[in-house]
């Protein structure tokens, strides 16, 4: 039985780092009225406070314009994998009409296949050893495919899987790996020594610097979420990250459609 997955991302996601957030954010400002409170307030605010919040934004924006290449490069793979391998089911269907060949049938049917496989492959379903496994397997299909079809069409075929390959290769790459990783802990330090400097610095009246310093350690903290789960735009498995990743639409489209080439073969 071929395998559906089906998206469970909310209608709301684009809130669940803010709902994700705020509980930092209570916690910052119960935290600053305690010390308030108490009088245990013992920083003053100065230009040097606010020009370390200047570099921590800067260090953010640096960290976020880094993920996004990645993340746009990571938008057209889904779209660029189906549309590779439509293309050698419609390679594969035409030896079929042609020659009414059994070995092409068998192709469309292993594409179908390897299209689920791709999919799963994507929840962390299916190992990516594994995956490359089944793609080179198209190997043997083309050596039977050899005094069916024109030498052209085999080529044809061969450089669409040697394409899915490198993009199976990249998107592998960009979800195992984190983008400047020491950036992410220096930004984490200073967004933790600011949220501590503005629990204890003076600023009055009361209800102003409580404005401050919850819209500050929102801004701070929502970002560094948004930057992580930017970094991996293909963490589909992860409850946590379900937030900004790319759409499989495309490749779930194709399963349709590689499921209704095998039905009417």
């Amino acid at each position: 039985m071929i395998h559906k997955v089906v998206n469970k991302i909310p209608i709301n996601s684009r809130w669940k780092l803010a709902l994700k957030t705020l509980p930092f954010v209570v916690v910052i400002v119960l935290l600053k009225f305690v010390v308030h409170q108490y009088g245990y307030e013992f920083l003053n605010l100065n230009a040097l406070f606010t020009a370390i919040i200047s570099a921590n934004i800067f260090l953010i924006g640096f960290l976020i314009s880094g993920v996004l290449v990645d993340y746009k490069e990571s938008e057209k793979l889904p779209g660029d994998l189906s549309a590779s391998l439509e293309t050698m089911a419609d390679e594969g269907l035409i030896i079929y009409k042609n020659k009414k060949s059994i070995e092409a049938k068998n192709f469309l049917l292993k594409l179908s296949d390897f299209n689920n496989s791709l999919i799963s492959w994507f929840y962390k379903k299916e190992r990516t050893n594994v995956l490359m496994e089944k793609l080179s397997s198209f190997n043997d299909d083309f050596l039977s495919f050899e005094g069916q079809t024109q030498a052209n069409f085999i080529v044809r075929l061969k450089q669409e899987q040697n394409s899915i390959r490198k993009m199976i290769n990249r998107i592998h790459t960009i979800r195992e790996t984190s983008f400047l990783g020491t950036g992410y802990a220096i930004a984490e330090i200073i967004t933790s020594i600011l949220v501590f400097g503005l629990i204890f610095i003076k600023m009055s009246p009361f209800y102003e610097s409580a404005f401050f310093v919850s819209f500050v350690s929102f801004i701070l903290i929502y970002m560094i979420y948004f930057i992580k789960d930017l970094d991996n735009p293909f963490g589909f498995n992860e409850e946590e990250s379900l937030v900004e990743e790319v759409s499989l639409k495309p490749l779930l489209d194709s399963q349709k459609r590689l499921d209704k080439y095998s039905k009417e073969i």
